[in-house]
């Protein structure tokens, strides 16, 4: 025992030894929680820096905040102290204090062999020495000594903890990164440094979804970022409940059944009212509190699904439409060069092409017209309509649909790329419109790379232009589209 000037004094520590160590090896060692708790111990304390200093030896985590009285001291080292339920808020900048079980500083002894709080409030200092080696000489009953310090032993008030003696090295930038996850640094007043570095909190980029919604026990707010493909990775795949702004677990709120595509979700969702199990790894699930939020997760999650599907799409649009024109581009120089092979005739010289139906069009070099969607779509589907007697196979595009024309003077074909479904045909065309099912399954390993996409849109295409020369000889139309086809890509053969 370390004795102080103004007399010697203990702390009576009542714990079970076994089931401090069993959560320490098995929570805190490995994903470093115990220092996250103690940092987020700061803030409780209304500090406005928590500082964090991280050596091969020890780890040091010191704040400027209210500090502790005897009181206060006997609260800290008693387990499953209720004293922050009974004073939710802090006194200063009212936080909504985070602690609420108090295992951390107990076990990190599983990763030092001894730590040391010093303490200031006011006029009262005090240094508690908590040695692993003499606990383990004890029973579940020890006078923790307690050693009083001159007022000036420190200038300000506030609280730090020393953990001497590592069994292991810890990484700052893994602290850092648990710092990030589970400390509440976006809150007003406060910040945390690391080796004299400046945490910061976790940005992303992205389309954002804000969120707030209602329920009886609660607000829930959030925001859920799609991230672009170039920046979405698995690691940390996922939503950030967090509860007071610390995170408590990731969930995936049913994207695992979403496919590749959910490694773009990233977020965080905030319910304070959550129940939290003893270890704060996870939720009390079969509670009424969790039950309304996954209500409300469920429909946020569904607008979130919906945003992404969009953002799909118009990618996607982007990467048919470019290989849809090089398809149409070859397969109009090769038609210019076979006229014979051509149901529109040969080329009229000198002549603009238009857009049809009256809708916005650009035109392209090679006789390409893109048209404006979706309002094209109705456009082609009512022109077929009027066209055709019987009833049309296409009754409505979908708005992902990518429309492109083909021109020959004042006759041509337009090109439709849509889902059709996965049973439904590869190809077929009404009238002089050609429909590509980008659902079939073809279609789908083919559009994998630019080269095959190109290629596999031009046979597909290619196929219906020779079928239109010559509906009743199919061999003859095949032996027509051989030739269009090669005729379209032996240029980009040479090169």
């Amino acid at each position: 025992m370390t004795e102080g000037h103004q007399g010697s004094e203990y702390i009576l520590v009542t714990i079970d030894k076994s089931h401090i160590i069993t959560i320490g090896e098995r929570l805190y060692t490995e994903s470093i929680e115990f220092i996250r708790e103690l940092v987020n111990n700061g803030y409780d304390a209304d500090a406005t820096v928590v500082e964090v200093i991280v050596t091969d030896d020890i780890i040091e985590i010191r704040d400027n905040g209210t500090g502790m009285d005897r009181d206060g001291l006997k609260q800290y080292f008693n387990i499953g102290s209720q004293q922050k339920l009974y004073a939710p808020k802090s006194p200063v900048y009212g936080r909504d204090r985070i602690g609420q079980f108090g295992i951390g500083k107990f076990a990190s002894l599983s990763a030092c062999k001894r730590f040391e709080v010093i303490t200031k409030n006011n006029d009262f200092a005090a240094r508690v020495i908590f040695d692993k080696e003499e606990w383990g000489k004890t029973r579940d009953i020890w006078h923790l000594p307690l050693e009083i310090l001159p007022p000036d032993f420190r200038k300000e008030s506030g609280t730090t903890v020393i953990l001497i003696g590592l069994s292991r090295r810890f990484d700052p930038k893994d602290i850092e990164a648990k710092i990030i996850e589970g400390t509440p640094l976006k809150a007003p007043h406060f910040r945390v440094r690391i080796n004299s570095h400046t945490i910061t909190p976790r940005s992303l980029t992205g389309h954002r979804i804000p969120f707030i919604e209602g329920t009886s026990f609660g607000p829930v707010t959030g925001e859920i970022v799609v991230l672009p493909d170039t920046a979405s990775t698995t690691k940390d795949v996922g939503i950030e409940v967090k509860v007071k702004q610390v995170t408590v677990k990731r969930e995936l709120f049913g994207m695992e059944t979403w496919g590749r595509v959910m490694i773009r979700i990233r977020g965080e969702v905030n319910a304070d009212f959550l129940p939290i199990t003893s270890d704060r790894t996870g939720f009390i699930k079969d509670s009424p509190e969790y039950e309304s939020f996954q209500k409300v997760m469920e429909k946020v999650m569904a607008d979130v699904k919906t945003v992404l599907q969009r953002l799909t799409g118009k990618k996607e649009g982007r990467k048919v439409s470019r290989a849809l024109k090089e398809a149409l581009q070859r397969i109009y120089k090769s038609l210019a060069s076979n006229p014979d092979l051509s149901p529109f005739g040969a080329l009229p010289i000198g002549e603009e092409t238009k857009g049809i139906g009256g809708a916005a069009t650009t035109t392209s070099k090679g006789g390409i017209t893109e048209t404006v969607h979706p309002e094209m779509s109705e456009k082609i589907v009512k022109a077929e309509k009027t066209k055709k007697k019987k009833k049309p196979k296409v009754k409505q595009l979908t708005p992902n649909a990518v429309i492109k024309r083909i021109k020959f003077g004042e006759i041509g074909v337009s090109c439709c790329v849509d889902s059709f479904g996965e049973d439904g045909p590869e190809v077929f065309s009404e009238e002089t419109t050609i429909y590509i099912n980008k659902d079939h399954p073809l279609y789908k390993r083919e559009s994998a790379k630019v080269d095959t996409h190109v290629l596999n849109l031009a046979r597909l295409i290619t196929q219906e232009i020779s079928l239109m020369k010559d509906p009743k000889n199919p061999r003859q139309a095949f032996e027509r589209q051989s030739k269009l086809l090669r005729d379209a890509f032996i240029e980009k053969k040479m090169e």
